[in-house]
């Protein structure tokens, strides 16, 4: 049996294009999967303390999460520039509360897919004048890399969503209709692999 830990993080509901997106990705995983197992965390309504030195005693739960999961899916919204602090506190439980390397350079976490939604009110591709701002993908991939959850990572981006809203960004509005579409046919080819 497959078991997907799907986690959305947007301080929206209403018009979040990241979980929008991830609930794409999440449907058409379930449909392709009718046996395996879905867990569903929300970390804007239910936020995970942030690390304070001591034993909260969520640590070990949130573990358990990724450890039974084969496939995790972050929908992961860019807010100045990177994260939200709701999936940076979830990381540090994470992170920082096993060693996850073993002896042979190997990770226990190795095997399993993650994929990573994004949302960007802008465009951070590669020769766009704002490149080197994008602090989301990097980070991530950084300290998914400090837990093994990067051998099999994909990154799933929908840029320019502040295109209708922003009236300097209008003359964008066609590329992130067309950012938005790819995105989503993404997700169903990744979700249905």
């Amino acid at each position: 049996m497959t078991n997907l830990l799907h986690i959305d993080t947007s301080i929206r509901y209403e018009g979040s294009v990241t979980r929008e997106i991830s609930g794409a990705f999440a449907e058409n995983w379930r449909a392709a999967n009718p046996g395996g197992s879905y867990v569903y965390r929300d970390l804007h309504a239910s936020p995970i303390p942030h690390k304070d030195g001591t034993d909260q005693g969520i640590a070990a739960d949130l573990m358990a999460e990724v450890d039974a999961a084969d496939v995790i899916l972050i929908g992961a919204p860019m807010y100045n520039f990177s994260i939200p602090s709701t999936l940076k506190a979830w990381i540090d439980q994470v992170a920082t509360s096993a060693n996850f390397a073993r002896e042979d350079g190997t990770f226990a976490w190795g095997g399993k897919r993650v994929v990573v939604v994004t949302a960007r009110g802008g465009s951070y591709k590669p020769g766009t004048p704002r490149e080197g701002f994008d602090f989301q993908e990097p980070y991530l991939r950084a300290v998914l890399s400090m837990v093994g959850l990067d051998q099999n990572l994909e990154f799933v981006h929908a840029e320019l969503t502040l295109a209708d809203v922003v009236p300097q960004m209008h003359q964008f509005r066609e590329l992130a209709v067309e950012s938005l579409a790819d995105a989503h046919r993404v997700v169903k080819e990744l979700a249905s692999a």
